[in-house]
């Protein structure tokens, strides 16, 4: 997966002109633009993207790329989320293009780009069963990677307090939200993510700047971890590069979820007119999630682990341990509380994902509703589940739907090079 991921990055970097966008002085002017041509809706259907995205992926997700494939897959994170930027511009241009207008507004994402941008290439009925597949998947995901994970890993951020109340706290919270409706859901996110976003970035500058003498040497052992060629496992020649590599893509794109075609549900809602000033929101949803929010989180574990000697840890503790340690008991109260919110966003935002996934199979009222007490039943029980197998149902999921939808990405990457104003058809 992280070989197709990067492949097509590459091909949709050369086809939309992914340098002309960024560097010609117009991105921000752009986004600017995009957002006063339409409201206020543009920014907020990336808030909800970004609610989708950050949270227990920065958190936890780093900090277990960390200990599974070492300080060198902090760099390969890095590269998947550059390489991830022209994946992100593709799908949400395509989510914008393709999708439909309803009563309230748009709907539309990876699955309604199967159904009536795919159809060209394989037949409309095949493009219409791939539709239906992948809007599955997203209801799955929703409900896995999307709730099980962020409520498991909420839950743990806060552990003197029992786990049934924060699993309790967030259900409700799940039933009065998601039974509200898609405007106030991004009317939440709105509210939550640019606060949540500031206090985690002034919290981490804090830890970074109290340990700049340690930064040369955890560059290092970023860049040598890497390229290494360490043999381990009976000799396996390149153990080491091949977990970096794997650590730090798969939980890179667990973070800003470019490529699996979930955060297009979000875009594809906004009141813009053009795929391409949408595409621009959704580089800006990579940058904020994963170079900014997941590159300060790591700096911060590693930076712990030199300073502190934090070995034996993983997930949610290890970051909030790095944090306890830095700033004192107090910044790890705050982080922690920040996590539960962050998490409660995220599963607000995949409610939305797996809500409009329902609606692509039935226009009845009553399914959305069944899918959100079903949402609601899977928050209760998150907080008891095995992490192992938890994390390993998330990863298939998150996998299987980032193979089908980079392949439609790379098939049609004629037409996304034509969305772009510096782009190649």
């Amino acid at each position: 997966m992280p070989v197709l991921l990067i492949l097509c990055g590459v091909i949709l970097s050369w086809r939309i002109g992914i340098f002309k966008i960024l560097f010609n002085g117009k991105y921000f002017k752009t986004l600017k633009e995009a957002a006063s041509k339409g409201g206020e809706s543009p920014v907020k259907a990336m808030c909800t993207a970004l609610a989708g995205t950050l949270g227990v992926g920065n958190i936890a997700g780093v900090a277990t790329a960390i200990t599974a494939g070492g300080a060198g897959a902090v760099l390969w994170m890095m590269i998947g989320a550059l390489v991830s930027m022209s994946v992100k511009y593709g799908e949400v241009a395509l989510a914008v293009k393709y999708r439909i207008r309803v009563k309230d507004g748009y709907r539309g994402g990876a699955m309604y780009t199967l159904r009536n941008g795919f159809g060209k290439y394989v037949g409309e009925k095949a493009s219409s069963a791939c539709g239906g597949v992948f809007a599955l998947l997203c209801i799955i995901n929703s409900l896995v990677t999307g709730n099980l994970v962020q409520t498991n890993s909420a839950a743990a951020a806060l552990p003197s307090v029992h786990p049934a109340v924060i699993g309790g706290i967030i259900a409700i919270c799940v039933l009065c939200v998601g039974l509200l409706g898609a405007s106030k859901i991004s009317t939440v996110t709105y509210a939550l993510i640019p606060f949540l976003s500031g206090v985690y970035i002034l919290m981490s500058l804090s830890v970074i700047i109290r340990g700049y003498g340690y930064i040369p040497e955890v560059i290092t052992d970023i860049l040598s971890g890497a390229f290494s060629l360490k043999a381990a496992g009976g000799g396996a020649l390149g153990f080491g590069l091949r977990e970096a590599v794997r650590y730090g893509i798969t939980r890179g794109i667990f973070s800003n979820e470019a490529g699996c075609g979930t955060s297009p549900t979000a875009h594809a809602s906004a009141d813009v007119e053009s795929p391409h000033h949408q595409g621009c929101f959704g580089i800006f949803e990579v940058f904020a999630d994963t170079i900014l929010l997941c590159s300060m989180t790591a700096l911060v574990i590693l930076i712990a682990q030199k300073k502190y000697g934090l070995y034996g840890l993983d997930g949610v503790p290890l970051t909030l341990r790095a944090f306890r340690f830095a700033l004192g008991p107090a910044a790890e109260w705050i982080i922690a509380v920040s996590v539960v919110l962050f998490a409660l966003a995220t599963v607000i935002a995949q409610i939305y994902y797996g809500s409009v996934a329902v609606g692509y199979f039935t226009a009845s009222r009553i399914a959305p509703k069944i899918y959100v007490l079903c949402a609601a039943a899977v928050s209760l029980i998150s907080t008891v589940i095995d992490t192992s197998s938890m994390w390993i149902a998330a990863d298939l999921t998150v996998g299987v739907m980032t193979v089908i939808n980079v392949v439609v990405l790379i098939v049609m990457r004629g037409e996304i090079g034509m969305l772009s104003p510096y782009g190649r058809g």
